[in-house]
């Protein structure tokens, strides 16, 4: 059944299904699903040696076997054509477009369902998993693994990126308290390692966006 959980196939596609709040039947953090889902694309490249880390800057190295159209695509093609440019620029740049290149491959794949309607003459979209344990066994490892109890090092590696990507995100799905997660700061930084760079960079984005929103909102 493990094997299950991990065939929602990629970070990208795991990240999207991580962001359900099952309980509120929505995701959660919409405003901020793009940084997440574009960091996973980040990290997925970087691990296979797609992407290096330069002082800082992503650059292209070798090109991915993807999907035209598919997110690795897309992002793999804004890079390689750019010089190179900070991590936090390529987890913001687009990531409105990135949520719905992720949204409609899980629509296509049958993972979730999506239901337009208008409310008031405002479009409102409702997204749904249509196998809501995949999210849920999903959420229970990755949040043990941030939680602790299994060593680092013993982790698959998929849930022990998608542990740190989460945590950088703050997603409320599987991150524990503000509090609880400082005092897990050498576990977290442990759990980052491989993608150090894109955690980091999606950390500061999400801090970025939060703050403008406070601000904004004051």
């Amino acid at each position: 059944m493990e094997t299950q959980v991990k065939q929602a196939e990629s970070l990208t596609r795991s990240a999207f299904l991580l962001a359900f709040d099952l309980r509120k039947e929505k995701l959660t953090q919409r405003g901020e699903l793009g940084y997440l889902l574009r960091a996973a694309t980040l990290a997925e490249l970087l691990l296979a040696g797609n992407l290096a880390d330069e002082s800082g800057k992503a650059r292209a190295l070798t090109a991915p076997a993807a999907e035209p159209g598919s997110l690795r695509a897309v992002i793999w093609e804004q890079i390689s054509s750019s010089p190179p440019r900070s991590w936090r620029r390529w987890v913001q740049k687009d990531n409105g477009k990135a949520v719905r290149v992720v949204r409609d491959e899980l629509a296509a794949a049958r993972m979730i369902s999506v239901e337009r309607r208008r409310i008031l003459l405002f479009p409102v979209e409702r997204i749904t998993p249509r196998k809501a344990y995949l999210s849920r066994r999903l959420a229970e490892r990755v949040g043990r693994a941030i939680r602790g109890g299994q060593p680092v090092g013993h982790l698959d590696e998929d849930v022990r990126v998608l542990a740190a990507l989460a945590t950088a995100a703050r997603l409320k799905t599987v991150v524990p308290s503000w509090r609880e997660t400082r005092l897990r700061r050498d576990r977290i930084q442990q759990l980052s390692a491989p993608v150090e760079p894109v955690a980091t960079a999606l950390r500061k984005s999400v801090e970025a966006a939060r703050s403008a929103a406070a601000s904004g909102g004051g």
